[in-house]
C-alpha cells in the first residue's frame, strides 16, 4: 500500500475545488491545502456557482444569483525546515436579486437584493522541525463591501423598510491565523487543523429611505467575520488510492449586521443568523496512471439556523462532487470538478415576522484549477 511521494502529490491535488455553498456568508472554505504541498507550489483557479432558490408559496422562481469567484496561492520551501506561502480567496460573500414585479419583494420597478463581496490574503511562514510536523502561522488581510436594497411587503411596504438602501464602503482590517499538521509521505498520511481569527470591520455607511429620498450619511456599521477551524485529513488506503475528509465549524451564531438607522427605525438586525455552521466532506481520491486521477466526494453543512434572512433563504445543503486531473509531467496538472447541492429548505424571516417557505432548492458548482511545482 505504500505510496512514493510523487504520488502522494498528486493525489493530494485531487482534493476537491468545487466552490463551497456553506451557512451564513460562508462560500471559499478557508482552505490552505496549497501551504501543505511538498517543495515549491503554485495554483490558480476560478470556481462558479449556479444556484436556484425558489418559493412556490410566496411566487419567487429564482432569488439567488450566479457567482465566481477566483483563488489563487504560492508556496515556498525556502529552506529544509522553512517554507513561506501567500493564499487569496474571496471566503465570504452574497450575490442575490428578487423579481422586481413580485409585490412582497418588489416596488416602483425595483427589487430586493444583495450584493456582498470580501478578499483575504494570507502570509503564513511554517517551521517543520522534522519531515513530519509542520507548525505554522501568520497575518490575514481582508476588505468587505457590501450594498442591499429592500423593497416590497416583506418589508412592511414603502411607507417603513419597503423603500430602504444601504451602501457599506469597503473596509480593510486584519486577522491571523495558526496552525499545526502531520505526516508521514510514505503512506501519503496527512493531517491538519487550522485556526483563523475573527477580523472586526467598522464600515462607512449611507443609509437611504423612501427610495432615496432620505439620506442618512456618515454611520459607522460594524461587521466581525467569524472565527474558524478547519481539520484536514488524508491516508492512503490501496495502492494509487486516498481517502480524505475535512471538517469546518464558523462561528456564525452572534452574527450580526445592525445599520444605525436601520435598527432605530425597525428595533431588527439587516442580518443575523442563530447557531454556529459545522460542515464535513468525505470522499476518495485514485490515481489511474501517470496523467490522469480522479475525486468523488459526499459533503454535509448544517447551516446556521432557521428562520432565515429573506437575503439567503437556504439552511445547509447535502453534496456530491467528482473531479478530474490531467497531469501532463510530473510537475504541473490541471483539474477540473462540479458538485451537486440539495440546499436545505428554509423559512424566510424580516425581523421577527416569517414571510414564507423556500422549498426544492440545490446549486450547481464548477471549478478549474492549475497547478506547477518548480
Amino acid at each position: 500500500m505504500k505510496l512514493n511521494k510523487i504520488y502522494s502529490a498528486i493525489l493530494l491535488s485531487t482534493l476537491p475545488l468545487t466552490p463551497a455553498l456553506a451557512a451564513g456568508l460562508d462560500r471559499s472554505g478557508q482552505s490552505i491545502a496549497a501551504f501543505l504541498q511538498p517543495g515549491n507550489y503554485a495554483e490558480a483557479g476560478i470556481s462558479v456557482l449556479d444556484p436556484k432558490v425558489q418559493s412556490n408559496q410566496l411566487k419567487v422562481n429564482d432569488m439567488a444569483e450566479d457567482y465566481y469567484f477566483p483563488s489563487a496561492a504560492i508556496k515556498v520551501q525556502a529552506t529544509e525546515h522553512i517554507s513561506i506561502g501567500l493564499l487569496y480567496d474571496q471566503p465570504f460573500g452574497a450575490e442575490s436579486l428578487y423579481p422586481s414585479n413580485n409585490p412582497v419583494f418588489g416596488a416602483n420597478g425595483e427589487a430586493t437584493q444583495v450584493e456582498v463581496e470580501t478578499h483575504n490574503l494570507s502570509a503564513l511562514i511554517g517551521y517543520q522541525p522534522t519531515e513530519n510536523w509542520n507548525f505554522y502561522a501568520g497575518p490575514v488581510y481582508q476588505t468587505v463591501q457590501g450594498t442591499v436594497s429592500l423593497r416590497g411587503l416583506a418589508y412592511g411596504g414603502a411607507s417603513k423598510l419597503g423603500s430602504y438602501d444601504i451602501n457599506l464602503k469597503e473596509d480593510e482590517a486584519y486577522g491571523w491565523l495558526a496552525g499545526f499538521a502531520y505526516q508521514i509521505p510514505e503512506i501519503a498520511l496527512k493531517t491538519a487543523v487550522t485556526y483563523r481569527s475573527e477580523i472586526k470591520h467598522e464600515l462607512d455607511t449611507t443609509e437611504t429611505f423612501g427610495f432615496g429620498a432620505i439620506q442618512r450619511p456618515n454611520a459607522l456599521t460594524e461587521v466581525v467575520t467569524p472565527q474558524s477551524v478547519n481539520i484536514d485529513f488524508q491516508t492512503g488506503v490501496a495502492a494509487n488510492t486516498l481517502a480524505f475528509a475535512n471538517i469546518r465549524w464558523a462561528h456564525w451564531d452572534q452574527f450580526a449586521v445592525t445599520p444605525k438607522f436601520l435598527n432605530a427605525a425597525s428595533g431588527n438586525n439587516l442580518i443575523d443568523y442563530s447557531d454556529d455552521q459545522w460542515s464535513a466532506t468525505v470522499g476518495v481520491g485514485r490515481k489511474f496512471n501517470s496523467h490522469w486521477s480522479g475525486s468523488a466526494s459526499v459533503g454535509y453543512d448544517s447551516g446556521a439556523g432557521n428562520p432565515v434572512t429573506t437575503l439567503g433563504p437556504t439552511e445547509g445543503y447535502w453534496s456530491v462532487g467528482l473531479g478530474g486531473q490531467y497531469s501532463p509531467a510530473e510537475n504541473y496538472f490541471i483539474q477540473a470538478g462540479v458538485k451537486y447541492f440539495w440546499l436545505g429548505d428554509a423559512t424566510a424571516r424580516t425581523g421577527t415576522t416569517n414571510v414564507g417557505e423556500f422549498e426544492d432548492n440545490y446549486a450547481l458548482g464548477y471549478g478549474l484549477k492549475i497547478g506547477y511545482r518548480f
